[in-house]
């Protein structure tokens, strides 16, 4: 999907949510156990209760890996249910180089037919340009993340003052564009967000964090939307574990409808307001 494309339909559904598919067979309703595919029906359930309210998909690969090969064609039957207009994204985090990453590549995009992968840049531009060979497809660069162990790395102050995470996002943004690259960004974060939206008025970034973790959705609106939107806030566990029993997808359904009030409200203020100061 490319960037315009995506953009349309974010108008079109006044909307940006994106709805992380992390599910755990632990934590799915338990009438849904005796089923050939519990993973697949729950999934499938959550999407036909949400499709009119968000704009992407995100399944955490490590719910599907942890099942072996059942759980790789858990994988591919919801990614056959999406419905086609919405954005997919494999949380994989990959982050190798060379044949490996071209391979981790046409995995994702080739087999799989994802929109966009999650990389993990630690290894270079060798680790994301394969992923960028592909038009139309998309690396989300892990750039600012959320999570207390971030501070062990990312907030490194270099020689030059700079934090490292900002080095990072500046020299991804220099090999790559907005039209194929995306950067991950935690919601808890909201200064810092700031400063990343003014470093890169352009790109679209990936916001997890709000919801069950925190983050709260307007100071995330209001710190990074553009004139074209320019993020996705993915929610999972709020959304798909909204509730635990028969009514579990009407219940997600709900939250979800919820998010994209919200989000229609915040696009009218902070978006219309990033596009008149233009």
């Amino acid at each position: 999907m490319r960037k315009s494309e995506l953009v349309q339909f974010i108008k079109d559904q006044r909307s940006y949510l994106c709805v992380g598919l992390d599910t755990d067979l632990r934590k799915i309703p338990e009438h849904l156990l005796s089923e050939e595919d519990p993973i697949f029906e729950f999934n499938k359930a959550i999407i036909e209760a949400t499709q009119e309210f968000c704009v992407a998909y995100k399944p955490n690969l490590a719910f599907y890996e942890s099942l072996g090969p059942k759980g790789w064609i858990s994988l591919q039957k919801t990614l056959e249910v999406i419905p086609k207009s919405h954005f997919t994204i494999a949380d994989a985090k990959r982050g190798d180089i060379g044949n490996t990453a071209s391979m981790y590549a046409r995995a994702f995009f080739d087999v799989y037919g994802f929109d966009a992968v999650t990389v993990a840049p630690y290894m270079g531009s060798d680790s994301i340009e394969p992923f960028l060979d592909y038009p139309g497809k998309w690396a989300i660069v892990l750039g600012l993340t959320s999570n207390a162990g971030a501070d062990d790395f990312e907030q490194l102050e270099l020689k030059s003052g700079e934090k490292l995470y900002e080095r990072v996002i500046q020299t991804v943004a220099s090999f790559s564009s907005h039209e194929d690259t995306m950067f991950v960004a935690g919601a808890t974060r909201t200064e810092e967000l700031k400063k990343i939206r003014e470093m890169l008025p352009d790109h679209f970034f990936l916001i997890p964090g709000v919801g069950a973790q925190g983050g709260n959705l307007e100071e995330v609106s209001k710190a990074t939307l553009n004139d074209s939107c320019g993020i996705l806030v993915n929610a999972s566990r709020s959304i798909i574990y909204a509730s635990n029993g028969q009514n579990f997808a009407s219940a997600a359904a709900e939250e979800a409808k919820a998010m994209q009030v919200e989000m229609s409200r915040l696009l009218k203020v902070y978006a219309s307001n990033a596009k008149s100061q233009d």
